[in-house]
């Protein structure tokens, strides 16, 4: 005995097709992310909000410093490349408690005391 049921297939289809429909408006138009993504976008906030906190306290401790006429005078000469480098090796960009630098830090500090006028 065979089932007989003419609108299965039809019904089967649908449901495939409207699942893959949902899924690409969801991802495309609705804002739906993987765990991966949401993972890699708090990420890159979080760093993002860091630099913006810490960039005022470089700057700070930079112009802070007994020669500080001198050293910015120094690092506008640097070309813009290498002046990372330069707060950098200075110590500027290093938090309390941390051993290394932190490059968007130094990046964003040395575009800021570029800015400066000497």
């Amino acid at each position: 005995m065979q089932l007989q049921v003419p609108w299965l297939k039809p019904a089967a289809w649908g449901v495939v097709v409207g699942a893959a429909g949902a899924m690409i408006i969801g991802f495309s138009w609705l804002g739906w992310t993987l765990g991966s993504t949401a993972e890699r976008m708090a990420s890159e906030r979080t760093t993002a909000a860091v630099v913006v906190a810490l960039t005022p306290s470089c700057v700070a401790s930079f112009m802070q410093q007994p020669s500080a006429a001198a050293k910015l005078a120094e690092l506008q000469k640097i070309d813009s490349w290498k002046r990372r480098e330069f707060i950098e090796a200075g110590g500027w960009a290093t938090s309390r408690g941390d051993k290394a630098p932190n490059s968007g830090v130094a990046n964003a500090c040395a575009e800021e005391l570029a800015k400066t006028k000497t």
